[in-house]
């Protein structure tokens, strides 16, 4: 896609090729995995900025990329090198009672608070969602109960007030993260497919911030999330 743009995503030399299917892990404890995983899969680490890159002829791993700018610049390079279905995995926040920490979320829509989306405005509004069909498909059939909703990608995090949660919920918001909008953004743009799958691991919905992130328990599940998904891709390529 050709445009006034003084700076394009491209390819250099050296770079590697990838695969068409991979992973972008935007929270740093789960990039902790991808060496483990590198080894189970024959990977080969790359340069991504400020985040890794692991790939072979079936698989990519990418992260971490916390924020929706960092997000959106490691996605657009992803692309670049040839990547066309890319599943998020990250972490998201609950705003409602019925979304629990170790829940896992599938967003069906996106809330933009943030400065990314507004610059990946295109006619193009409609996302390919046969890669997200697929992945809560396979949610389902792991006994996961994948929970769907709209979700609020903001920048500052400590800007999500009481007022805010309140008035978004009633609108149907039911989770928070801050990449989500924006990935989804740049997919739609760049005409690639994008499915995300979210682990909650905190609540926002009662008086008090309830984070478990922390948790042993938590990251345990996070990471044998990370490695059942990138399991899936491997697979399935």
């Amino acid at each position: 896609m050709k445009d006034s743009c003084v700076i394009n995503p491209q390819r250099l030399s050296g770079e590697p090729d990838l695969p068409a299917a991979g992973m972008l892990a935007v929270n740093p404890s789960d990039s902790s995995s991808f060496s483990r995983l590198a080894q189970r899969y024959d990977l080969q680490r790359s340069f991504l900025f400020n985040a890794q890159l692991y790939t072979s002829t079936r698989l990519f791993i990418a992260g971490p990329a916390v924020g929706a700018p960092m997000a959106a610049i490691c996605l657009e390079k992803l692309i670049a090198l040839g990547a066309t279905r890319i599943l998020l995995y990250g972490w998201c926040g609950s705003l409602t009672p019925a979304l629990r920490v170790g829940d896992v979320f599938v967003p069906s829509s996106a809330f933009s608070e943030e400065g990314t989306s507004s610059h990946y405005q295109t006619q193009a509004t409609r996302l390919d969602d046969s890669l997200t069909e697929i992945v809560l498909e396979t949610l389902i059939a792991w006994d996961l109960a994948p929970k769907r909703g709209c979700i609020w990608t903001t920048d500052a995090v400590y800007r999500e007030t009481h007022e805010k949660i309140i008035r978004y919920r009633a609108e149907g918001v039911v989770a928070i993260d801050m990449e989500y909008a924006a990935l989804q953004a740049v997919a739609r743009f760049r005409g690639v497919s994008l499915a995300a799958v979210l682990l909650v691991s905190d609540e926002l919905s009662a008086a008090e911030w309830k984070p478990r992130y922390r948790d042993k328990k938590f990251r345990a599940r996070s990471h044998n999330l990370l490695e059942k998904l990138c399991d899936f891709i491997h697979t399935k390529n």
